[in-house]
């Protein structure tokens, strides 16, 4: 038996069918044949089965070669198509070919059949394995390798798409952007084979709870998108965040281990936050920090949250420069000892006073050095100046110890116990010189890190404090875990402090801090009363408006010898 071949014959006469039959026969072939001779003939004969080539006559009563290969073309534009006529002349065969035909033929030099089909059969196999890496090239450069989801790109394409029909349709579209909260510790903890596991997993919960037209895509690490491109209202985005939420309230169980999963969700509306892609994108993006950073859950944009303004960005280039220059400055808060009144440290706080726009306020500038990476060297410069200061003060005879606050992304810095030792073997100081603020959220970021850096550093004689204490999500005994001496009760606490309820959580915080060994600062101080409730409820030190706002070097100098608050 020869190589099966599928061919499908148009031809009104039989002995033609026959004489081509043989002809394949012959050449070693085993011919599966079918004939038709009319367009609802060949019609049925495409969509009973695949073919490997057709044959036709040009020529016939009811139904002609060229109708036969437009309909063919319509069906499948690879299938190799090869007249066989005898009545075909030059002039028309050419033309026929720039329609579609792969050949011709003269019925009466059929000799040619056999080479011309096997040619043509190579060709149409070459054909389809390009066109299949056309599609897998083309698939690849609009999907994600790892969850098979829609990438970046096609969300672009796909989100263009949207924002065109809704300005026709005159409706409302959202896009959602949510990454997954510690995944780089599950990645450092499980390995990264689990990680991966776990976003092809999200990647499907996703998928099964949102259906078409709504889009899911992975753009790149643990961050995804959902694009809703149709809103009925607008109640509908509160609807589809709360559902993601709760279909990750259940633990995902990877090789036996149940993980958490938890995300921020930020979410931005078109038209009323962006009439482009690039714009909701970048919207959605804040929103999505925005819900990480107060826990919610999920956040819709506005325009208050946007850290990221043209005037940000130009300050953003602007504060490298003043970095780089030595042009920002340091204003130092007192602390002191309730017990003894006495000052027994500062608070260093940067503070950026513009050439142009004059006075910048520290939240303009820290909050987005944190987004964008440059509070490593804002960190850097914070530091060598504080201790600086400290080792100028000690020349005067005035011994305090310095505290400097640490972001989230310092404490991911492994280099950062061996710059601090450096600066402190420059200007020749104790590590008891200087003290380091860090807030519950930096810690729970990445605590793995986290820790192995405040270990290394405690470890040094440096002491470690919590601030903004009661702000975050952690409980005094996680705290006591760590290499910490002390914390802040947050100032808003303080302050609520003529509410009961406030005043009883203070005095509940003082005490457990107490029991756990614990040093406690309450921060804001504002008033003498509240100085003197807290002393009452055995706070340790207190910092705030009443006792001093944050000042130069200079002035804090000269408050330290003429305040009523003395020196150690």
């Amino acid at each position: 038996m020869g190589e099966i071949i599928r061919v499908l014959i148009i031809e009104d006469s039989y002995e033609d069918a026959e004489l081509l039959t043989q002809e394949l026969i012959k050449g070693g072939y085993d011919p599966q044949i079918v004939v038709v001779d009319t367009a609802e003939k060949m019609a049925a004969a495409l969509d009973q089965q695949a073919w490997d080539i057709v044959f036709s006559d040009y020529s016939m009563p009811h139904f002609n070669g060229g109708q036969a290969l437009l309909l063919l073309r319509e069906d499948n534009p690879d299938l190799p198509f090869i007249f066989v006529s005898g009545t075909i002349g030059e002039e028309i065969a050419v033309a026929a070919m720039r329609t579609g035909a792969n050949d011709y033929i003269i019925k009466g030099n059929l000799k040619r059949l056999v080479p011309t089909m096997a040619r043509e059969l190579d060709q149409a196999k070459l054909r389809r394995e390009h066109r299949k890496s056309e599609v897998m090239v083309k698939h690849l450069a609009y999907h994600d390798a790892l969850t098979v989801l829609p990438n970046r790109t096609l969300l672009q394409d796909r989100l263009q798409a949207a924002i065109t029909a809704a300005q026709f349709g005159n409706y409302p579209l959202a896009l959602l952007l949510m990454d997954l909260n510690r995944f780089k510790e599950i990645n450092d903890t499980l390995g990264h084979h689990r990680g991966d596991y776990l976003l092809q997993q999200v990647g499907l919960l996703l998928s099964d709870i949102l259906f078409e037209p709504n889009l899911v895509a992975r753009l790149g690490g643990d961050e995804f998108a959902v694009l809703l491109p149709r809103l009925t209202g607008k109640d509908d985005i509160h609807a589809v965040a709360q559902k993601i939420l709760h279909a990750l309230e259940k633990p995902m169980m990877i090789e036996g281990l149940p993980i958490e999963v938890e995300l921020g969700i930020g979410i931005a509306i078109y038209p009323d936050h962006g009439a482009n892609p690039e714009t909701l994108l970048q919207r959605a993006d804040v929103a999505m920090y925005t819900a990480k950073e107060n826990g919610n859950g999920y956040a819709i944009y506005e325009e208050k949250l946007n850290q990221y303004s043209p005037r940000r960005l130009v300050l953003l280039g602007e504060l490298r420069h003043a970095i780089d220059k030595n042009e920002l400055l340091l204003h130092f808060q007192p602390k002191v000892d309730l017990e003894s009144d006495c000052v027994v440290g500062v608070e260093a706080l940067a503070r950026w006073q513009h050439p142009e726009h004059g006075f910048i306020p520290p939240n303009e500038f820290i909050i987005p050095a944190e987004k964008s990476g440059l509070i490593k060297p804002l960190t850097q410069w914070v530091l060598n100046a504080a201790l600086q200061q400290c080792h100028t003060w000690q020349q005067q005879g005035i011994q305090i110890n310095v505290a400097v606050n640490l972001s989230r992304r310092n404490l991911q810095d492994s280099q950062l116990p061996d710059l601090i030792a450096q600066l402190l073997l420059t200007y020749h100081l104790e590590p008891t010189c200087l003290g380091l603020e860090i807030t519950e959220s930096s810690i729970m970021s990445d605590p793995t890190h986290a820790v192995e850096v405040l270990t290394r550093l405690s470890g040094m004689g440096i002491q470690i404090s919590i601030d903004d204490f009661g702000t975050g999500y952690s409980s005094l005994s996680s705290l006591a875990k760590l290499p910490v001496s002390s914390l802040k009760i947050d100032k808003s606490f303080i302050l609520g402090m003529t509410e009961n309820k406030n005043a009883m959580i203070v005095k509940s915080t003082i005490g457990l801090a107490h029991h756990l060994g614990l040093n406690v600062v309450a921060e804001g101080v504002e008033s003498g009363d509240l100085l003197e409730k807290l002393s009452a409820f055995g706070c340790d030190e207190a910092q705030g408006y009443f006792i001093s706002r944050p000042v130069p070097a200079e002035d804090l100098t000269r408050w330290l010898r003429e305040s009523s608050w003395r020196l150690k």
